[in-house]
Parts: structure tokens; C-alpha cells; sequence
């Protein structure tokens, strides 16, 4: 990928918006000096100002605050459902693309399965079984995407399998565990790495709809869906608690797709 590329003004905003976030999530008490889980009743619903940048909700806590500390719950939880998804997809995919016989059988209707069953239903499934919680909710999106991994990873694996050098491996005395691990597998991962920043954005998506379910992160702690979620009684009245978080997912999460895009094409 040139230069040129990267010096376009969306992939420039794009990672300004990701850099932002990710700042807010690893050191939040550098972006403001209000406490995001108390207020008080004097300072309740009071409009975006200079004291306070998003307004203050309805038991007056900063929500400025609030959506700076949520960062981190909300970037973590998509970081551990896309690493979930990444390793437990990419080694079903592998073994499949690799063993072959029954063994692939049985992966790929299992992986059948998961595709047949609508990612919010299947998520929501989880949870009831783990539980509430930040991490049960990012457990059960990355159990979402196992299966768009491991399809993914197999047809790669088959691809390189057909090739010419893989042959040589063989030839050359090579055994298959040493073939899959010095040929195949550096030849198939790239694009399964690059779904997996396709998978942020959307993993983000999903944890913020889970937690304006109520599935996410339990109140007061701060989370970007569950922050949406306590702003629907004050829809006519402040606007602000429900526009701003939302403006500020949604920017993330397009920030994000379109920098795995311009990754994506680069492999």
C-alpha cells in the first residue's frame, strides 16, 4: 500500500477517531476530571456546556465522563470477542483444510450450524447460559464469529494446499506438521488477520446492542450501549443523553471499518 493512501483525509480522520477512543480507553482520567459513576441531584439533565462537554444525565453525573470511561469496557469487549473468534475459528479452520476426511466433515457442519443461526439470537443464547457482563457478553459475540473464521481460514488452507511449493515440502522429506507450519500456514493467515480487523467494528456494534439490552455491563459502570439504553425515558426532553453517545459509536465503529477495509484491500 503507497503512501498516498494512508495521506487520504477519511483514513486520516478514520485513525484520529481510533487513536481518540483507544486513549480514552487505556488512560480515560487524563480526558476529564469528573467522577463517571456519581453526580448529583443539583447538577441532573443539564444541557452540553463548557463545564460539561455532553450535558449531565439524569442523576447528574458528567456523561462526557461516562462515554470516556465506557471507552474501555466497549474496546476491551470487542478485543476479547475478536481474539475469540480469530484463534478458535482459525485453528477449526486449519485442522479441517488440513486433516480433511471426517474430521473436516464434522467441523463444517458444526460451523453450518453457527452460520444458520442469526448472530443476535445466537449471542443472546450465551449470555443466558454465562450469564451478565461485560466479558460473558464479548465471550458470547466472539462465539458469534468462530464460524465466518473458520470458513474463512479452510478455503485458505485448501488454496495453499494445491500449491506447487507445498508439493516440494513434501517431497523434500518434510512430514505434514512441519509443511502446515513453515508453508501452509504463513501463506493462508493474511486474509483471516484482516477479517479480524473487519470483525472489530462489528464486534463493537454488537456489544453496544447487548448492552442496551441489558446484557452488557451492569449499571452504574459505564458502557456505551447500556449508556443509550438509560437515555430512553429522556428522548423528548434531553436529547443529548442518547444523541451523543450514539454519534460517538457510531464513529468509532465506522472509523474502523473503513481503516480494515483499506487493510483488507492492502492484502
Amino acid at each position: 500500500m503507497n503512501v498516498r493512501t494512508w495521506a487520504r483525509p477519511g483514513v486520516i480522520v478514520s485513525a484520529a477517531i481510533l487513536l481518540i477512543a483507544v486513549a480514552w480507553a487505556v488512560a480515560p482520567g487524563l480526558w476529564t476530571s469528573h467522577n463517571p459513576v456519581s453526580g448529583g441531584d443539583t447538577q441532573a439533565l443539564l444541557s452540553p456546556s463548557m463545564r460539561h462537554w455532553f450535558g449531565t444525565d439524569e442523576v447528574g453525573r458528567d456523561l462526557y465522563a461516562r462515554v470516556v470511561f465506557g471507552a474501555r469496557q466497549s474496546l476491551a469487549g470487542a478485543l476479547l470477542a475478536v481474539a475469540l473468534g480469530l484463534s478458535v475459528g482459525t485453528v477449526l479452520g486449519v485442522a479441517a483444510g488440513v486433516l480433511r476426511g471426517l474430521t473436516e466433515t464434522l467441523i463444517m457442519r458444526v460451523v453450518d450450524v453457527l452460520l444458520s443461526i442469526p448472530s443476535l439470537l445466537l449471542s443472546l443464547s450465551v449470555i443466558i447460559a454465562l450469564g451478565q457482563g461485560t466479558v460473558h457478553a464479548a465471550l458470547a459475540v466472539g462465539v458469534t464469529s468462530i464460524a465466518t473464521f473458520a470458513r474463512l481460514a479452510r478455503s485458505q488452507v485448501l488454496s495453499v494446499m494445491e500449491q506447487d511449493y507445498v508439493e516440494a515440502g513434501y517431497g523434500s522429506g518434510g512430514t505434514r506438521t512441519q509443511v502446515v507450519y513453515r508453508h501452509v500456514l504463513p501463506n493462508s493467515l493474511t486474509p483471516v488477520v484482516a477479517l479480524a480487523a473487519v470483525q472489530f467494528g462489528s464486534a463493537m456494534l454488537q456489544l453496544a446492542t447487548l448492552g442496551f439490552l441489558g446484557y452488557g455491563a451492569p449499571p452504574p459502570t459505564p458502557e456505551w450501549g447500556l449508556l443509550i439504553a438509560e437515555s430512553r425515558d429522556y428522548l423528548a426532553t434531553a436529547g443529548w443523553l442518547a444523541l451523543l453517545p450514539g454519534a460517538v459509536v457510531i464513529a468509532v465503529v465506522l472509523a474502523a471499518n473503513h481503516l480494515s477495509h483499506i487493510l483488507r484491500k492492502a492484502v
